[in-house]
């Protein structure tokens, strides 16, 4: 089956303040991959298996954080959330409204925050 997982790459500075912007009128949900990693490859599969029509309210970005680290330590900062890999966050208004890491990401957990 494929997925319904659209990831929109995230690998520069830049694109935050545009993802700030859109979480005004969209949730945004960004998901920090470390590729050399095989729990994150395990948190990875699971987000595109289980993203349904649920999910289609936000708008996903995928950070490849080994190639964009800059990038991830300025999530951490502007969001105010400890850096972590795997981690999917959702960000509303500007901000951090969940996050979780590891074995922890599930993607039915991000439902509620959707909405």
């Amino acid at each position: 089956m494929e997925t319904m997982l659209q990831w929109n790459t995230l690998n520069e500075i830049g694109q935050l303040d545009l993802l700030v912007d859109e979480s005004y009128q969209i949730p945004v949900v960004i998901f920090k991959h470390s590729t050399r990693c095989s729990i994150s490859s395990a948190a990875l599969g699971r987000m595109q298996r289980g993203w349904t029509d649920q999910h289609m309210k936000a708008k996903a970005y995928y950070l490849d954080l080994i190639a964009h680290r800059d990038v991830s330590n300025r999530i951490a900062l502007l969001f105010d959330v400890e850096h972590q890999s795997p981690q999917v966050i959702v960000v509303r208004n500007s901000k951090a409204v969940y996050d979780a890491s590891h074995s922890m990401i599930l993607p039915d957990d991000l439902v509620p925050h959707l909405k």
